[in-house]
């Protein structure tokens, strides 16, 4: 996990906010905050925990893992993960069983390419090591 970037968060957040055409107070009345801590948070002096970046990303309607990602609490892959899960599962064209035999399927794609990274790496590191010079 990334440690906490308040500062691009705030930045970006009042961006949001302004685009979603919103004063400070309110996004915190929508989102359930205080005007301060919001406030507090836009201009970098606060790291929200996830529970009220969630709250801030439903009254902005923008995605929570956007939030976590700017925030440093979630990597861009996990983000990508849990959104492509979201996507399926929010897919009204098919029923439970297909939705769960897709994620299936999805979880053993990611798996097969993460050992073929994995063993990629591991054949890179050896090869750079038989070439570099004895002393």
């Amino acid at each position: 996990m990334a440690s906490l970037n308040v500062g691009n968060l705030g930045e970006y957040l009042r961006e949001q906010r302004r685009t979603a055409q919103l004063s400070l107070r309110q996004l915190a009345e929508a989102a359930g905050v205080s005007n301060p801590y919001l406030s507090q948070i836009e201009r970098g002096l606060r790291k929200p925990s996830a529970e009220v970046l969630q709250q801030v990303a439903k009254a902005l309607r923008i995605s929570a893992e956007t939030l976590y990602v700017r925030a440093g609490i979630l990597d861009e892959t996990e983000r990508d993960e849990l959104e492509t899960r979201a996507a399926i599962l929010a897919d009204p064209s098919i029923n439970e069983r297909q939705k769960q035999v897709l994620l299936q399927i999805y979880d053993s794609f990611r798996k097969e390419n993460a050992a073929e990274s994995a063993a990629a790496s591991t054949a890179d590191a050896g090869t750079d090591a038989a070439e570099r010079p004895t002393t």
